[in-house]
């Protein structure tokens, strides 16, 4: 559907390379970071937070997890370095939404296990998780796939042209258009309290709020997955929405599918 829209149709979604935000040179520092960060978030999941949980298949998610992060690591490791990411930006974007992507569930799988764990007064059963677990990917998926079609009809309506909308009115209509997500959002939250309450008789303001922040951080993930998932397409088919040696944006204008 995207191929029917052109350059300008994405023309504000360079505002974040334009600004070096995500320059090669940022996103390395970040998948640089995220060498560390990875096995560190990846060791507090299935050996601090899974340590007395009753959640089931941990030893399925640990294997298939543990190579899925070692495969992130040493990616990241070679993307790090200059030579390899200046020649490689559409894999090096690449690579950050999977890092983003892997993080968010780390978090998410963190405050599963938490609520199958016996070291915050909880009294879950496995029954009670697998279903709390799936309508939690529901309300993600649903997140994902309004975002989706909500962020399509802004682009086929120009609202991502230069100059075709004022900033500010652009901006109210995006705050008016993130309604459905978060209603679906705030239902969400409401659900998580809500379970936390029937399954403890007293319950843990810190536990609360680890739970809390895995299932919201992972929505945020889902929710900014589109955008992402849009740059990463115009990097492959647009000249202007990667740099030249020199680390400058490329100018637009020349559309391309190869490097």
């Amino acid at each position: 559907m995207l191929n029917q829209l052109h350059e300008k149709d994405f023309y504000v979604l360079r505002g974040s390379l334009k600004s070096g935000r995500q320059s090669p040179k940022n996103l390395a520092f970040a998948v640089f970071l995220s060498i560390f960060i990875q096995p560190l978030i990846f060791f507090l999941t299935y050996v601090v937070a899974a340590d007395t949980t009753i959640y089931p298949y941990i030893d399925i998610l640990m294997n298939v997890h543990l190579w899925i992060t070692i495969a992130l690591v040493v990616f990241s490791i070679f993307l790090s370095i200059p030579k390899v990411y200046s020649r490689n930006q559409k894999a090096q974007y690449l690579l950050i939404i999977f890092v983003s992507q892997n993080i968010g569930l780390c978090m998410y799988l963190i405050s599963l296990f938490i609520l199958g764990s016996n070291n915050f007064s909880f009294e879950a059963t496995v029954g009670s998780l697998m279903n709390f677990t799936f309508i939690t990917l529901s309300i993600g998926l649903l997140v994902f796939v309004s975002t989706c079609a909500r962020f399509y009809i802004l682009l086929k309506k120009g609202h991502y042209k230069e100059g075709t909308k004022k900033d500010a009115h652009r901006s109210k209509l995006e705050k008016r258009s993130y309604l459905p997500v978060a209603i679906m959002v705030g239902t969400a939250l409401v659900y998580i309290i809500q379970y936390m309450h029937q399954i403890s008789y007293t319950l843990d303001i810190n536990a609360m709020v680890l739970i809390t922040i895995g299932p919201l951080l992972y929505f945020s993930m889902l929710f900014v997955l589109p955008e992402q998932l849009v740059i990463l397409y115009c990097k492959y088919r647009f000249e202007s929405f990667n740099f030249d040696k020199d680390g400058n944006l490329k100018p637009m204008g020349s559309e391309r599918k190869d490097d």
